[in-house]
Formats: C-alpha cells, structure tokens, sequence
C-alpha cells in the first residue's frame, strides 16, 4: 500500500515522537554508575573486600589453575577505555592485563589519540567514549579531569590516576601489607618519608581504615592536604589509631611496621629538580637512617615506582628480606581486577 505524502508525514511524525519519549526516558530512567574516585568514597569494609578480592585474583592466577569460564566471560565482546594524559608502566599493564582478564578488550587512548580537551570539550568526548564502551579508566592531570569524567559518564570511571589521588596503588599496597604481615593489618604502624602527592593521599586513609597508625614525615615548607589531614586523623580516632604529621624522619620512624616513600620529583615538575633535592637534603632512605629510627624489627620497604636513587638507598630498595616494592608492582594488577569486578561487573556493589 502506497501512502500519501501527507500520509507518510504523519507516520514519520509519529515515530519520531516515540523515539524521543523513549530516548528521554532511557536516559532519565539509566541509573548513575558508581565511579572509582579515592579511599574516601569507600567504607572500611567496602575497601577490606576490594583488597580481599584482590588476593582472591591473585591467588587464582598464581595457582596456575584454569580459570573458569564464566569468569573470562563477564566483559566479552565489551570495550574498557584507557584514557591516558600521562605516560605509564605499572598502570597499563596492569589495567590491561585486567580487562583481558574478563574477556574484554582494552582500548588504549593516549593524549594523541583523541580530542578529550583539546578540540573537544570533556563533555562532549565523556557521553561518546562512555556510549561504546564497559568502563573508563583515566589516568589525567587534574582531580577536575576527573569529577568532569564522573559528572558526564553513563559508566563506571576508575580514577588511575590524578594530581590528588591514586586509589588503585592504594588498593596494592594495603594487599602487599597484608601478605607480608600474616594476612592482619590492625595495629601496624607505616611511616612515610617524603613528598605530600597523591599516593599518600589515598594510602592514608586506606590505612587508617584498615586500623594502621600512620606517621608521615615531609619537609618543612611542604604543607600536607589539609582535608585529607582532618579526614585521616578522624578515622584514625575512630578505630583507635593514630595518624601524624612531622618534619624530621626520626620521629616518623620509632615502631614503624612499613616504611614507604614515592618520587619527589612528579611528571610535570622536572623544572623543579635542583630546587626539590634541597629541600628533600637528609630524606634519602637507607639502614643507617632506619637503625637510628628504631623502627621496628621486622620493618618492610615499599615504593611504588619508578625509583630514583635520591629516595632510597640500594642496601633498602633491593634488601630481598625486606623490599617488597616488586610484589607490590605485580599486586597493581589484581587491584586492577578488583576494581573491575566492584565497579564494573557487580555495578558498585563492591560486598557482593
């Protein structure tokens, strides 16, 4: 049947209309997902069972036992983005390395691959990556770069990265503590010497709801985020723990369980070399500092790389009784698939 040109205007008018009302209301019904942001969006069980799933990971892949099949199939067919400003090793390996884990297929791209913030708004590049793809791990400059990602995407974004937090390496490291501790975290004592960034950002509170007192010692003229400061000392009073800051390495080291620093130069501060290695003068972590500190008897080192060698001494960083900065990388890994199995294939629910 033949319809008239009035006829079929009708019809297109109609479909239309029912496109429409369906788009508004797929769009207006889709629930948010829950995005992976930093330590302080996740209760103390909520991380206890990310970091649990974690060693779970690890442990099936180790075994060197097949994986069952349905667990390879929970993202098959499915993208994940990697949205990378910033050059990596351990973060996309690892994210990588996760997402083939469950069957489905990493999408790297750099900072020259696509138009996010350049010829194109966040906004604009967020609804289209987030529309094709599972998930979007981001590694970016700027905590904004994120909270615009969240803000705008219709799937889960895990932060790998910002210039305030580092969730992923919080995850690792509570796990590599856990393993080198008996599997018990309560009543540990970590000490940190270095820069105020984003890694001891997160591990702080990671540690603290994990019930580690945590003792960190950063130069004088370095201030520490003060909302982290209060949000740490808050937790840490809470559980029964502590949580300082000081100057002098010294007084950071009595008791101390863990002994962890990171770089002190960051991507994107190479400018400030010269200025930084005077300010970080006597910072260097080696045995003598250690001994004179009286940190505990059973002390482990972590660092969560690249390392330079004005941080940490060789007689500390390749101490194989007490090093565990290459555990520690390889654990980036099942924190990656942790993170993934909460977020992405239990849509947030990160008890199930």
């Amino acid at each position: 049947m033949l319809l008239s040109k009035n006829a079929f205007s009708q019809v297109s008018k109609y479909s239309s209309s029912v496109v429409n009302q369906f788009s508004t209301s797929a769009v207006a019904t889709a629930p948010k997902p829950r995005h992976l942001v930093s330590m302080l969006e996740l209760s103390s069980e909520e991380l206890a069972n990310l970091v649990s799933k974690a060693g779970a990971f690890k442990a099936q892949v180790r075994s060197g036992e097949p994986t069952p099949v349905e667990q390879h199939q929970k993202l098959l067919g499915k993208l994940a983005a990697l949205v990378f400003s910033k050059r990596s090793t351990r973060t996309r390996i690892s994210t990588e390395g996760a997402v083939s884990y469950f069957g489905g297929q990493p999408m790297f791209l750099g900072k020259d691959d696509i138009q996010l913030g350049v010829n194109e708004s966040f906004y604009d590049t967020t609804r289209v990556v987030s529309s094709m793809t599972s998930c979007i791990f981001a590694r970016v400059d700027k905590h904004s770069e994120i909270q615009e990602l969240c803000a705008h995407s219709s799937v889960p974004i895990i932060n790998s990265l910002c210039d305030k937090y580092h969730p992923l390496q919080a995850i690792a490291d509570i796990l590599t503590i856990k393993e080198a501790f008996g599997g018990e975290t309560q009543g540990l004592k970590l000490a940190w010497i270095g820069d105020s960034n984003n890694v001891i950002n997160d591990l702080a509170i990671a540690c603290v709801k994990s019930g580690i007192n945590v003792s960190i010692s950063i130069p004088k003229g370095i201030e520490f985020d003060p909302e982290i400061a209060a949000k740490a000392a808050e937790i840490a009073n809470e559980n029964l723990g502590t949580f300082e800051i000081v100057n002098d390495p010294q007084d950071a080291l009595p008791g101390a369980d863990i002994i962890v620093t990171d770089t002190w130069i960051s991507m994107g501060e190479e400018a400030q070399k010269e200025a930084k290695l005077k300010q970080f003068a006597g910072y260097q972590i080696d045995q003598k500092m250690i001994a004179n500190g009286k940190a505990s008897a059973n002390w482990k080192f972590m660092h969560c790389l690249p390392r330079h060698q004005e941080e940490v001494a060789d007689d500390v960083f390749y101490d194989e009784s007490r090093s565990l900065v290459f555990e520690e990388a390889e654990n980036r890994l099942y924190a990656a698939m942790a993170a993934i199995e909460g977020f992405v294939n239990n849509k947030g629910d990160l008890l199930k």
